[in-house]
């Protein structure tokens, strides 16, 4: 798999991980505030955006040996590491894999496990989104990750989607599915009380794609982690709810960063 990546910004590293069915411009609205005072990674994971499509069924696991092999070659021997929905699923895997390398785990309206369930639930939704076109997976995926107030504020509504449906890259369907049903299969509840690294746990009240009782038992399963629930959130709360989003975490990372950490970022 080859990997398109941006780094923006100097500093100590935050590597950050997307989710599924979008690409690395979808933390467009973070980037300008973790890139002021981070060293800013965002990329598109396998199967999005302008990196390697693949042709066969693939884990969670694979996309987390993707993102470490990236640190890797930009020569992150350790970073803070934030990853959101999927990219949560990504994350944990990471962090699982080489906890000697994550500083801090950021995770945002992301999940641990979901079982029998969750495969089934992959199938049901790949079985839809392979039958649409790219303009009908926009509006369905859109309908699930931001709030009824967004969609009536009629003006960010369609420009929002306008931008969306431009992307030079879009996602195919059975791509969608891969990722999907990768999803579907992701599943480290019993092994999650190994994480040892300071561990944020962002949750969304009225999230539809990943309720928020999913947040709440990952901050349960992981000794000390802390959790923060987003009152009135939806899904999107890197769009939706942007600012609140780039402070909690630049604001987590802060208060673990190492020693020295804050005159380097300044230089």
């Amino acid at each position: 798999m080859r990997l398109y990546y941006e780094v923006h910004g100097e500093g100590e590293p935050l590597l950050c991980v997307m989710g599924l069915g979008t690409d690395a411009r979808a933390w467009i609205p973070q980037i300008p505030h973790w890139s002021a005072e981070r060293r800013v990674v965002v990329f598109d994971n396998r199967d999005s955006g302008r990196s390697t499509y693949a042709e066969e069924p693939y884990e969670i696991a694979d996309l987390a040996r993707d993102t470490l092999a990236l640190a890797d070659e930009l020569g992150l021997e350790s970073f803070d590491l934030v990853g959101m929905s999927m990219g949560g699923a990504v994350s944990q895997e990471l962090a699982l894999r080489a906890p000697e390398r994550v500083r801090t785990l950021t995770l945002v309206v992301t999940y641990a496990g979901l079982g029998s369930y969750g495969e089934a639930r992959s199938k049901a939704l790949g079985d839809v989104v392979k039958r649409m076109n790219w303009e009908e997976q926009t509006d369905f995926l859109m309908m699930l990750t931001f709030s009824e107030g967004f969609f009536n504020d009629s003006e960010r509504f369609h420009k929002l989607r306008q931008i969306i449906l431009a992307n030079p890259n879009p996602q195919p369907a059975d791509a969608l599915d891969r990722q999907l049903h990768a999803s579907g299969r992701h599943e480290v509840r019993d092994r999650l009380g190994e994480l040892k690294m300071p561990v944020h746990v962002i949750g969304a009240e009225r999230d539809l794609m990943v309720p928020v009782w999913k947040s709440k038992e990952i901050a349960e399963l992981i000794p000390d982690a802390k959790l923060t629930i987003l009152d009135g959130a939806p899904h999107a709360v890197n769009i939706e709810r942007a600012d609140e989003l780039s402070g909690l975490v630049l604001d987590f990372v802060r208060e673990h960063e190492p020693t020295g950490a804050a005159t380097t970022a300044s230089k």
